[in-house]
């Protein structure tokens, strides 16, 4: 079977790993096939203090815009990074059509300052027990694992590869460039993984895992399953329980536990 992404070629972060993607046996009932969209902060990794995010999205939107605008006093989890900087500069004149149109700037400027300010100091660590969960999952032949993320792609691959997660994800997925409004991510990862697989999934076939209620959202808007886990800063279980996610995990600190959780999704 022919890999290729769904937009006509693999995306450079994917390529630079020279991972190949993941192809169900022959014999693999494509109906018990589950693929799991992985959020990534506060659910894959966390800085090891708050507010990291702004010292690399703070120049990086005022090198392109002029202005981080009201970044300084926003709370952001859950959201992508077209969201964040369409919320930041909403009162500074520049409209979400302005700001999709700077995309490609964004994406380059977003990862140089991540680079810079990761380098200064490792301030990324993969949560604990993540690592032996996707070691876990990758063994079950019915789960595939992608990412959705509010991350633009290079800094989401950028941040799975300094905390030794990226060999994890090789199909694509869904990302913070993609969308100022997260809930249209699991439609896109979904058309991707299908067009990537030569499959039609179905919607239920996709489980979102993430830490905020947007997750939850997202996941309920495409009609995906979703599992909350209750291992970032800004969400604690109880938080998170009145969403009503499908099911809700405090941490990953045994894998077993996801994997009976998922066998009942």
């Amino acid at each position: 079977m022919k890999q290729n992404d769904a937009r006509g070629t693999m995306h450079a972060e994917r390529e630079s790993t020279n991972l190949p993607f993941i192809v169900p046996r022959s014999d693999f009932r494509v109906s018990t096939l589950r693929v799991l969209l992985w959020d990534i902060d506060g659910t894959l990794v966390r800085t090891k203090r708050s507010g990291v995010f702004r010292d690399y999205t703070t120049p990086a939107i005022k090198r392109i815009f002029g202005t981080a605008g009201r970044l300084h006093e926003m709370q952001v989890s859950g959201m992508t990074d077209l969201q964040i900087i369409c919320e930041a500069l909403r009162d500074e004149g520049f409209t979400p059509a302005d700001v999709a149109a700077r995309r490609g700037e964004i994406c380059e400027q977003f990862v140089a300052e991540l680079e810079r300010v990761t380098n200064a100091g490792m301030l990324y660590a993969a949560i604990p027990g993540v690592r032996e969960t996707l070691a876990a999952v990758e063994r079950e032949p019915r789960y595939l694992s992608a990412l959705l993320t509010g991350n633009v792609e290079r800094a989401a691959y950028w941040k799975l590869r300094v905390t030794g997660l990226a060999e994890f994800f090789r199909l694509p997925g869904a990302f913070g460039e993609d969308s100022d409004d997260r809930r249209d991510l699991p439609a896109l990862a979904a058309a991707r993984i299908n067009g990537s697989l030569g499959l039609n999934l179905l919607p239920a076939q996709f489980i979102v895992i993430g830490d905020t209620p947007n997750d939850i959202a997202c996941a309920r808007h495409y009609g995906a399953r979703v599992v909350a886990v209750a291992t970032g800063r800004s969400h604690t279980a109880q938080d998170l329980l009145p969403f009503n996610p499908d099911a809700l995990i405090e941490d990953f600190d045994d894998p077993a536990v996801l994997l009976r959780t998922l066998a009942l999704l």
